[in-house]
């Protein structure tokens, strides 16, 4: 992402800020940032109806600049969502061109006067890479927005594990950024069994048809030449991910592609996984090897932070809390040691729901506690999702039991104070 322009008033975080997406991470990065209410300007194109003297209407597309008042805001990430069993080869020595696939469409009413548009219709801003777009907060930044605007303006930033999850006859090509796990593309195909010589041979057919359209499309949908791809995964249950990677190092070296020769040779980790599935990436992001070379990148600290919290909810339950109330009643009393929480809750549209949770990150940091912001586009963060979206890892243990039973005892006795005082003041 590129910063344009930015003015924002220390004194009540009024202000705006342009910036620039150049990739889908950055599409995803405005998605979290614009909210319902906020004003958004950006490149638009609007069909223009004229009338001519006789009556007769025309229409033609106008591009113009249009201001909104944000009432919707929708994204999609998908590009390799649907199987492919037919692959066109590449030659050698090639690079990968992987194309922007997310897509972000904001929409609301026209809040600025236009030659073309009147004030106040509605309109779908549909956000393109390259195109700046102006973001004005109705609310005043807070400190996630523009901690998220620094983060995503952060130089050199790209997918920094590319993955291959395999089995016999199926393929999931995954790239790993900072906040997004992007599937590029699937491969589908069957396989016959080998249960007899004859069969034996449709099945070796087979299954180097199925390492060729590997090969081919790992050079379209894996950057594997970038600086910034720090690992290449092969992940697989059984010995599929070893057969792999070995047609493909002596494919590379049959075509003589040096890059992807020793890219693989360098970078390439190999991993058992319990099934052929996208969801098995939680698997690869905890094992040794990927913890070892990865343990300073965002996704990884998610999974480790993450697995430390079932641990921890295994073993001693009092000091893995989970759930908006219970990880609140937790941060009041300054127990909170490392809190969890979900990007997707700082979605809310309700201004109040966004500003209970922002006050709840900065009270746990005033603290001293840790704050890890779970992606929901990693997997790490939809398994964080389906407990609430929050949880917290306490310092000393606490009975939720005991707490609530506390606050139960505080609430009453205020409200028996608050009935003796207008008791009093009527006497």
């Amino acid at each position: 992402m590129k910063l344009v322009g930015k003015y924002i008033d220390k004194r009540n975080g009024s202000g705006h800020v342009t910036l620039r997406p150049e990739d889908d991470e950055d599409i995803w990065h405005l998605y979290n940032l614009v909210q319902q209410d906020d004003l958004v300007k950006a490149p638009a194109v609007r069909r223009v109806q004229n009338v001519s003297a006789t009556g007769s209407t025309e229409s033609h597309r106008v591009k113009l600049d249009l201001k909104i008042q944000v009432s919707k805001v929708e994204y999609s990430s998908s590009g390799g969502g649907q199987p492919s069993s037919d692959q066109t080869s590449q030659g050698s020595n090639s690079t990968p061109n992987v194309q922007s696939t997310a897509t972000l469409h904001i929409s609301g009413k026209v809040v600025s006067e236009n030659q073309y548009v009147r004030l106040g219709a509605f309109h779908t801003l549909d956000i393109e890479i390259n195109r700046d777009i102006r973001v004005e907060k109705s609310e005043g930044w807070d400190s996630i927005a523009l901690s998220r605007v620094e983060e995503s303006c952060v130089p050199g930033r790209g997918a920094e594990v590319g993955a291959v999850v395999c089995g016999e006859g199926s393929a999931a090509f995954c790239l790993l950024s900072q906040h997004l796990t992007l599937v590029t593309h699937r491969i589908s195909t069957s396989i016959p069994r080998k249960a007899s010589a004859s069969g034996s041979s449709q099945y070796e057919k087979a299954m180097s048809k199925f390492y060729s359209m590997v090969y081919d499309a790992f050079l379209r949908h894996i950057p594997f030449g970038n600086p910034s791809l720090r690992a290449i995964v092969f992940a697989s249950p059984g010995w599929v991910r070893e057969s792999v990677y070995t047609w493909m190092t002596n494919e590379a070296s049959r075509r003589g592609d040096k890059l992807l020769a020793r890219s693989l040779r360098e970078k390439t980790l190999k991993v058992h996984v319990s099934s052929p599935h996208v969801h098995s990436l939680m698997e690869v992001l905890k094992s040794p090897e990927i913890v070892a070379q990865l343990k300073e990148t965002k996704f990884a600290r998610e999974g480790i932070v993450l697995d430390k919290f079932f641990k921890m909810l295994a073993s001693d339950e009092m000091r893995a809390w989970y759930g908006p109330d219970h990880v609140c009643l937790a941060a009041d009393r300054g127990a909170v040691g490392t809190l969890l929480i979900s990007d997707e809750l700082f979605r809310s549209s309700d201004p109040k729901t966004r500003k209970k949770f922002v006050s709840l990150v900065e009270g746990v940091q005033r603290k001293g506690g840790e704050v890890v912001i779970f992606s929901s586009m990693h997997e790490s963060g939809q398994q964080l999702n389906q407990l609430t979206g929050i949880a917290a890892i306490l310092t000393f243990p606490l009975d939720v039991e005991v707490v609530e039973a506390e606050e139960r005892e505080a609430a009453e006795e205020a409200e028996k104070n608050k009935q003796e005082e207008s008791e009093g003041k009527v006497g």
